[in-house]
This record gives C-alpha cells, sequence and structure tokens, in this order.
C-alpha cells in the first residue's frame, strides 16, 4: 500500500503541474487572442471601475456630495434645474444608500463589461445611465448654463461613457477604424466632428475664465499638482487671447483631421490623445481624484480611449470582410 501511494504521488503531482502549467498556457493564448475591440472594452469597465472606487470615498456618503450635485443646478433651464435640485436634496438627506446605490450601479457596469455573455446589456446600460447621471450628475456639462469648457472637462466625463458604449457595440462589421464597426466610417466621423468641434466652440466660451480657474484648482491638490496649477496660471496670465485661439485652432484641427486619409487621420488622432493628456494634466489636475470629492477622472482618459477606437486599421477587422 504504501508503495502504491509512493508511486501515485509523484503522478498526481505531476499531473497537478501539466493541468497548472496548461491552464497558464491557455490563460495566456485567450489573452492573446483578445482583439482591439475586447482590450478597448475592458479599457472602459476599468474605467467604470475606477468610478465605483471613487464613489466609495468618505466624502460621498456625507452632505457634501448632495450639495456638490445641488451646486451644477443654478443657470441651467428650470426644466433641467429642477429634478437636480429634487435629486440633490435626496441624495443630501439619505447620503448613506443613495451614494452605495450609485457606487454599486458603477460596479455591476464595470464586471457587466468585462465579463462577455453580458458585454452587450452592461453596454447599453451604460449608455442610459451615464445620459441619467450628465443630466442629474453635471447638469448636462455646463452645456446649456454658459460654464462649459474643455480644459475643466465639458461637455461632461459621464456623456463620454455614453459615445464610447455605442462606438464600441459587439459587432461582426469590419470598418477602418474600431469606433466605425457598429454603424460605418461616416456616422462614426461625424460623432468625431461633432465632439470636437464643440470642444472648439466651449474653448471660445470659456475663453475669460482660464486663469482664475487654474488658480483656484490648486486647493487640496498634493504639492507637486499644486505647482503645475500655478505655474499654468501664470503663463496664461496676460496671454488669455492666444492660448484660447491656439486651442480653438488645434481643436478645430482636431475636428476636422478625421476626414484625412488614413496617414493623416493618424496624426490627428495622436495629436487628440495628446492634447487629451495635456487637459488632463494642466487643466482637469489629473480628475482632482487626490481631493477625495472626484467621481470620476474626468475626460482626459476617456478621450484617449476614445482616440485609440479611431485609430486607422492597415486590415480589415473581421477577415473575409472588406472594410468600408
Amino acid at each position: 500500500m504504501s508503495y502504491l501511494l509512493d508511486e501515485q504521488a509523484p503522478a498526481s503531482a505531476a499531473g497537478w503541474l501539466d493541468r497548472r502549467d496548461g491552464g497558464q498556457a491557455g490563460l495566456a493564448q485567450r489573452w492573446r487572442a483578445l482583439d482591439t475591440r475586447r482590450w478597448l472594452q475592458l479599457s472602459l469597465a476599468a474605467l467604470w471601475l475606477i468610478d465605483a472606487l471613487l464613489q466609495v470615498q468618505s466624502f460621498m456618503f456625507s452632505q457634501g456630495f448632495g450639495q456638490m450635485l445641488a451646486a451644477t443646478a443654478p443657470g441651467n433651464p428650470a426644466i433641467i434645474a429642477d429634478p437636480i435640485t429634487w435629486s440633490a436634496h435626496l441624495v443630501e438627506a439619505h447620503p448613506s444608500w443613495t451614494n452605495a446605490a450609485f457606487a454599486s450601479a458603477q460596479l455591476f457596469l464595470a464586471l457587466g463589461i468585462a465579463w462577455r455573455p453580458t458585454v452587450k446589456l452592461a453596454l447599453a446600460a451604460s449608455v442610459a445611465w451615464s445620459l441619467g447621471v450628465w443630466w442629474i450628475g453635471e447638469g448636462l456639462g455646463g452645456v446649456l448654463n454658459g460654464t462649459a469648457d474643455p480644459v475643466s472637462g465639458a461637455p461632461g466625463a459621464v456623456i463620454l461613457y455614453a459615445l464610447l458604449a455605442v462606438l464600441l457595440w459587439p459587432t461582426d462589421r469590419a470598418g477602418p477604424f474600431e469606433a466605425a464597426r457598429p454603424f460605418g466610417a461616416r456616422p462614426a466621423r461625424l460623432a468625431w466632428l461633432a465632439l470636437w468641434g464643440s470642444l472648439a466652440f466651449f474653448a471660445v466660451q470659456g475663453a475669460s475664465g482660464v486663469r482664475a480657474m487654474m488658480s483656484g484648482m490648486a486647493s487640496g491638490e498634493p504639492g507637486w499638482l499644486a505647482a503645475v496649477d500655478r505655474h499654468a496660471a501664470t503663463l496664461v496670465a496676460g496671454h488669455g487671447g492666444a492660448v484660447t485661439a491656439g486651442l480653438v485652432i488645434v481643436l478645430g484641427g482636431i475636428a476636422l483631421g478625421i476626414f484625412l486619409p488614413p496617414p493623416g487621420a493618424r496624426v490627428t488622432v495622436l495629436v487628440a490623445a495628446a492634447v487629451a493628456l495635456v487637459i488632463w494634466l494642466v487643466g482637469e489636475n489629473l480628475g482632482a481624484v487626490f481631493t477625495g470629492a472626484a467621481t470620476d477622472p474626468n475626460t482626459g482618459p476617456l478621450l484617449v480611449l476614445l482616440a485609440a477606437a479611431y485609430w486607422p486599421t492597415a486590415r480589415p477587422s473581421v477577415e473575409g470582410v472588406k472594410p468600408e
């Protein structure tokens, strides 16, 4: 009997090691097998997960969170402002369970997009959730009350979640870039034009308050980030018109550049990603995630992810199907 046990033990250990190595190899193969579209979807899921984690900060369970929501109502038409005010009062009166619900919803969206069987359901739900939060939580990003400014995050991060959910919808259709696959290249390019064109318009609208905004953002930030804010405000001082003009030209060029042939479109996408990162650092303070009161990382990472979805591909996205 002892002999049999001794003989079986090495065999069992060897079998376990084979299964473990085979499982690791299979997992590695599955990761390598993920296509570009799936990687983009997983990146979107990761951003929803970050939102969920930010939503469980202690500030979110205080009355301050409701007051922050209420601050987005002034200046909006009554039909927009009244539901914001009502919802903010509800959150302020019941911060614990309302915020727990918000965090749970974002966590479920992240997990749903990450799990293949539920990706369509989760993407559809994220569109509905994003539109609701854009209204109730962001006051439509300041679009209607004249405060929208691309440097500080206009037209609102959450509306970009909805746009990405639509552009990254699972499909077998091919396209010249990932964002074109669900509905075609022309609608996708028009969506890009509308987004970046609106950012150029908002840059003109918010030109007068850029320096003051940058100066005021240093409060509550780490020393190194506050120093970036102060230096940026100093550079802008006295040159607001030139800075605004340059920003409008760059944003307008990005809006139109997506219609260029692939080499030019690639340059446009790279410039868009670079501009998004600069805005994220200088204007958005990395989404103010170090202040303890951030609900999301703001528009910077979402604009970078969006740019990646527009990167022109060298071959059809699906074998046997010609790109548009």
